[in-house]
Formats: C-alpha cells, sequence, structure tokens
C-alpha cells in the first residue's frame, strides 16, 4: 500500500490516497477494502478512465463525488458526510488526484459528523499538504446545515 500516491493510513477501517494505478486498486481490493470513494475530477491528472468498473468488478462498492479544484462547495461536503455515515463500519479507501481534497473531507467528516477535536482531525489530513486560500476557507466551514 505504501507505494500508492500519498497513501495515508487513518485506521483499520479507512485509508486515503492520491489516484491509485491499476494494480494498486487489486492491492486496495486485497487488503479487504469494501468500499472506494473518488473525490477527483474526470479530467484529473492520471485518472483511470474506467476505475469505476475495476473497483465493482473486484467485488467493491465504487462512489463518485467529482469535486471541482477551484471550488469545493458544502453541497459536496453533505454528499460526502452522509455517504461516509451510510459506510459507518465499512472499511473505506477515499481518493482524489493528490490527497488533498480526499484529506480536506476526511477533516470536515471528522470534526462536523464525528464531533473529534481539531487535533484528532487534523490527523487525517495529508501532513505535507498546505492548503490554498480556496481549501483554507472550505476547511473552515462550521456546519453541514441538514446532516
Amino acid at each position: 500500500m505504501s507505494t500508492i500516491l500519498n497513501y495515508h493510513y487513518i485506521n483499520e477501517r479507512l485509508a486515503s490516497s492520491g489516484q491509485p494505478l491499476v494494480e494498486e486498486i487489486q492491492s486496495i481490493a486485497e487488503d479487504g477494502y469494501e468500499a472506494v470513494i473518488n473525490l477527483a475530477m474526470p479530467y484529473s491528472p492520471n485518472v483511470l478512465e474506467d476505475e469505476g468498473f475495476r473497483v465493482i468488478s473486484l467485488e467493491l462498492d465504487y462512489y463518485h463525488i467529482p469535486v471541482s479544484w477551484e471550488e469545493p462547495t458544502l453541497a459536496h461536503l453533505q454528499r460526502f458526510c452522509a455517504l461516509m455515515q451510510m459506510l459507518e463500519g465499512s472499511k473505506v479507501w477515499v481518493h482524489c488526484a493528490l490527497n488533498y481534497r480526499a484529506s480536506a473531507f476526511l477533516y470536515q467528516y471528522y470534526r462536523l459528523v464525528l464531533g473529534m477535536p481539531e487535533e484528532q482531525a487534523q490527523a487525517v489530513m495529508l501532513p505535507e499538504w498546505e492548503p490554498d486560500e480556496v481549501w483554507r476557507a472550505f476547511l473552515q466551514i462550521n456546519s453541514l446545515e441538514g446532516i
């Protein structure tokens, strides 16, 4: 797993990364993951055009919430958090192109849904990522309004 781009082990039921390669998707399945959530846009770098097919052919669930790098929204976050709640108890892999979007969404899920303290929520983020202005604003969202 450590060869997957920006792989970040969070706990026994959750990991995040950048875009996995074809053979790495097989490794994700072999490691017992039950669902893959892709937050990258269809035109993101190194995208696998048939990723959904590859994932479901390995008998994993596949969910795609395309999030624009320039404009992540509260609606995206609400959808992601609802999906994570639905998958509670499952072993889940969350990825995007570089594990920046995935990190931000997992941070917000930990804060706003799980109610984790700031330090624990920050631990789910890729440590070397330094969010730009757009993503700093996204990380400041303090309510899911309706979830």
